[in-house]
């Protein structure tokens, strides 16, 4: 292959998904840090979707926007290795763009099959998932789809500015703030090995789940929740979820339903990098609505946990593989 047109469009042009590939930033086809973007799972560790639904908001919509925006803000930190890891996750992880999960939007009874159907397609492989939303109801079938592969009940490790426990008995219902109770209610997570990191919207009946609010984390500072999810899940798997409005609005204004008094990015970056004891099996980001968004800080942030969520899991299969 030419030399020239190795050096842009990496992601359709390189021949092989390991390896960072430096290319300009402001320009080639969007993918998440210049990941292949492929159909094709074989020899895939990890698979990077979008699901790009916002049907269940509750007040402003846009985070079917989300997922591009994420993988735009992906494209500068895309050459360099990761700080502080020092080292190219894509070295040790053969990870793809899978694109984005088909939805019918005009038949949502559908939509929830459809989220299963596309996880359970991927998981089938032996490559794991990093799937960015979207709304926050996309985790509901997303761990319906893992607890299908890897039995029940999960452990969550939630970052939000909210429970999403509210009551719905309703099973067809759409609703990004009620898919934790269903899903504790499904047996598909244990509360006791669970815990929400950055909550600060009351809730009458939080069903059991460790709750470290958000003047939790302020006060006793990171290395403390570190210790706490460890104490917390153990060595149980765990499915990682983050909502992007656990940041406070100042550093992340691109979502639908901000509080304010949350995490800074500074914050949530220091805690996940230093969650490489749980056992983590599934992941996801949502609720990035870029409309808005100020010069995409709000996606960058994404971008940035996406990063770190990709490197922790290159770090565990590392660790396994000695």
């Amino acid at each position: 292959m030419n030399e020239t047109h190795t050096n842009i469009d990496g992601a359709i042009m390189r021949e092989s998904p390991y390896g960072m590939l430096r290319e300009p930033t402001f320009s080639g086809v969007l993918s998440f840090m210049r990941r292949n973007y492929s159909k094709n799972l074989t020899g895939a560790d990890l698979v990077i979707s979008g699901i790009p639904l916002d049907l269940a908001v509750s007040y402003r919509s846009g985070a079917r926007l989300g997922p591009q925006a994420i993988r735009l803000a992906s494209a500068e930190i895309a050459s360099l290795k990761p700080y502080p890891w020092g080292f190219d996750p894509f070295e040790k992880l053969a990870v793809i763009d899978f694109g984005d999960c088909y939805l019918d939007v005009h038949n949502p009874t559908t939509i929830h099959q459809a989220i299963v159907d596309h996880a359970s397609g991927i998981l089938k492989s032996r490559a794991g998932m990093l799937t960015f939303g979207g709304d926050h109801y996309i985790t509901y079938p997303l761990l319906q789809a893992h607890v299908e592969k890897y039995g029940k009940p999960l452990s969550l490790i939630h970052f939000d500015a909210h429970s999403d426990t509210w009551i719905d008995d309703k099973p067809d219902s759409l609703n990004h703030g009620t898919m934790f109770y269903k899903a504790i209610k499904d047996g598909l997570i244990d509360p006791k090995r669970s815990v929400q990191i950055g909550i600060r919207t009351w809730n009458d009946d939080f069903m059991g789940v460790h709750i470290l609010d958000a003047t939790w984390v302020h006060r006793h500072g990171s290395d403390a929740v570190i210790a706490e999810i460890e104490r917390i899940v153990g060595p149980h798997p765990a499915y990682f979820t983050f909502d992007i409005d656990c940041l406070d609005p100042a550093f992340a204004p691109g979502t639908g339903t901000p509080v304010c008094g949350g995490l800074s990015t500074a914050q949530a970056l220091a805690i996940i990098q230093g969650l490489t004891k749980p056992n983590i099996i599934g992941m996801d980001i949502v609720e990035v609505a870029p409309a808005y968004d100020q010069s995409q800080i709000t996606a960058l942030a994404a971008a940035h946990i996406a990063c770190d969520l990709i490197c922790l899991y290159a770090t565990r299969k590392m660790e396994e593989k000695v």
